[in-house]
């Protein structure tokens, strides 16, 4: 199950009384979705038992491993492909370390420890 994508969100030009979006209303993604998915990510691991993608503001390794304590098991990463294309190596080279950071070997031993131990 992937968990989120990006929000409905829209932008109004005040002083024109128009949206600034020729649709109305746009996707709202990258960082400023992260705590939305975080927390939907969070709420969908305690009630369900099935791998979960966690999307949504994710470009760092920081970002990724709060991901995998809410709950998710693997991470996608998509806005930050745009600005920072070697985000998703960058957090692969970095994983090890981050686990270690934690005493932990693999991302199955942290996924959905939030607040354990």
């Amino acid at each position: 199950m992937s968990l989120v994508n990006t929000f409905v969100g829209m932008a109004i030009d005040w002083k024109r009384k128009k949206p600034i979006l020729g649709n109305i209303t746009g996707g709202l993604s990258g960082p400023a979705i992260k705590p939305l998915a975080l927390r939907i990510v969070w709420q969908v691991a305690r009630a369900v038992k099935v791998p979960i993608i966690g999307i949504g503001g994710i470009a760092t390794i920081d970002d990724a491993m709060e991901f995998f304590l809410a709950g998710a098991s693997a991470v996608q990463i998509g806005t930050a492909n745009f600005y920072r294309p070697t985000a998703a190596v960058d957090i692969v080279e970095q994983l090890p370390a981050a686990l270690a950071t934690i005493g932990a070997t693999s991302v199955a031993e942290i996924v959905g420890s939030l607040g354990k131990g």
